[in-house]
């Protein structure tokens, strides 16, 4: 794997040699634009995504799909059968993560230190059809340096079909690659995004001891900030109401 890309453009190579809602593999969610969402199922169109094409077929969609990319992110056939291209992953994390090369400890080793990555941040990453989504996911935590668990992750495709948008987990076996291609370079059409997995509940087990103190220290931190603002928003009805009395009685 190669990196070479900031984060407020992120662009990745992952090259093999040759919300808040639970989704599973086999049920969407139907978004309205008011954000109003409903449950939908999609099984039987699900069914009929043919999962695998010919050498030939491979090629006329990867000539196709070159052809009708606006943004010069073209696939590649390699003389293999395998072809290389770019997906796109939003980052849409709502906890902190844990992310290595903080500030070295006392047995000279690096630190880790917990903190909020920005939502909506996208990521160019150059895959093979090959990579998996697990591949995928590790790659995407990798650039960030974030030392969490993948399988705390999960990457969903958010598609259109018939004016209508949903979102859909994927497996950790799919190939993102192929789903770009069968669905073309629009991302209107087929997108990427980076989530927590969502079961419900917190999964604290998952978590180690220097992440639980890092979170604790950010929930900390956040009540001693929303102290101080209700203290100052006090302050000020105290000094309002201290002037309306002075107004009152008048001059002592």
């Amino acid at each position: 794997m190669t990196w070479n890309s900031t984060m407020s453009s992120g662009y990745s190579s992952l090259e093999e040699d040759s919300e808040e809602y639970f989704f599973t593999a086999r049920t969407s969610f139907f978004r309205k634009p008011s954000g109003k969402v409903t449950v939908s199922q999609d099984v039987e169109k699900e069914r009929e995504l043919r999962t695998e094409f010919s050498r030939e077929e491979i090629r006329q969609r990867i000539e196709q799909y070159n052809m009708l990319t606006k943004d010069h992110l073209k696939m590649t056939l390699n003389p293999t059968g395998a072809y290389t291209g770019f997906i796109k992953v939003q980052m849409d994390l709502r906890r902190p993560v844990t992310v290595r090369g903080g500030q070295r400890g006392a047995g000279g080793g690096r630190g880790e230190e917990a903190f909020y990555l920005p939502r909506g941040v996208t990521n160019t990453l150059h895959i093979s059809s090959n990579n998996t989504v697990k591949q995928v996911i590790a790659a995407l935590l990798n650039k960030f340096t974030v030392a969490d668990n993948p399988a705390k992750y999960a990457l969903y495709k958010r598609y259109r079909r018939e004016e209508q948008v949903y979102v859909c987990k994927l497996a950790d076996g799919e190939q993102p690659l192929f789903l770009r291609l069968v669905a073309g370079p629009e991302g209107d059409t087929l997108s990427f995004v980076l989530r927590e997995q969502q079961t419900g509940e917190v999964m604290w087990d998952a978590f180690s001891i220097p992440e639980l103190r890092n979170f604790l220290r950010i929930l900390e931190k956040e009540e001693k900030e929303q102290k101080e603002a209700l203290q100052r928003r006090y302050d000020a009805y105290r000094l309002r109401l201290q002037e309306a009395l002075r107004e009152v009685r008048g001059p002592s």
